[in-house]
């Protein structure tokens, strides 16, 4: 089927019609008044010379902010907006934003909560898969395992647990773990990441799973595994 014959075949679908249409009237209300809401952010940053028309060109511009982050850190927590938070946060899904960032994206994932905002709590969750270091070790363990998160937020704290080095056999048993769990396949990723040797009989289970996504993750581990 060609792309024109898809697209009119779901525009004679009221239901994904309306799903779209929903979906843009959410887009809309949450991208309203940003400029107003960013300007503040923004004037900071051009003083300190980085000349940006919005906070998503540090990142999609792939510039060198590295001396932006306690500007960055020290906005997020007093933006209200949710579409200007996210930019931000996405500015420090950095490694070295490491491990600065980390308390902060921490308080923040917690008063998310009970956000209706998914797009924004997975933004957090994935900012600390990179942020993430020992010094949050428990604080990341304990929200991996909150089924008060969706699937998608715990398997991206999942994968903050790769960044452990104090802490890496911590890590590793809290992955072992979390293998007979719906983030298996992050965990999977995560011990791979680890050359997690102790772990290398319980992968190789997964190497038969019906899923052909979780198969390849489990083969990645095992080759890293092996490598080493």
């Amino acid at each position: 089927m060609t792309a024109e014959k898809l697209m009119a075949q779901l525009e004679a679908d009221p239901e994904w019609v309306a799903r779209r249409d929903e979906r843009e009237r959410f887009r809309q209300r949450r991208t309203a008044g940003y400029d107003r809401a960013a300007a503040p952010l923004k004037a900071e940053l051009v003083e300190a010379g980085f000349e940006v028309e919005s906070v998503a060109d540090l990142y999609n511009e792939r510039r060198n902010y590295e001396a932006a982050v306690p500007i960055l850190l020290r906005w997020l927590p007093r933006i209200e907006h949710p579409a200007v938070k996210e930019s931000v946060v996405r500015a420090l899904t950095v490694k070295w934003a490491r491990p600065q960032a980390a308390l902060v994206m921490l308080e923040e994932l917690r008063r998310l909560l009970d956000s209706s905002d998914r797009s924004l709590r997975f933004a957090v969750a994935n900012a600390l898969s990179e942020v993430a270091d020992d010094s949050v070790f428990d604080e990341v363990v304990e929200l991996a395992r909150d089924r008060r998160y969706s699937v998608g937020e715990r398997g991206v704290l999942v994968l903050a647990l790769a960044n452990m080095r104090e802490r890496r056999q911590g890590a590793i048993e809290v992955l072992r773990e979390l293998l007979s769990d719906d983030v298996a396949p992050h965990a999977l990723t995560a011990l791979g990441e680890l050359r997690a040797k102790e772990a290398r009989a319980e992968i190789e289970p997964f190497l038969e799973h019906p899923e052909t996504s979780v198969r390849d993750e489990a083969a990645k581990a095992i080759k890293k595994i092996d490598k080493k």
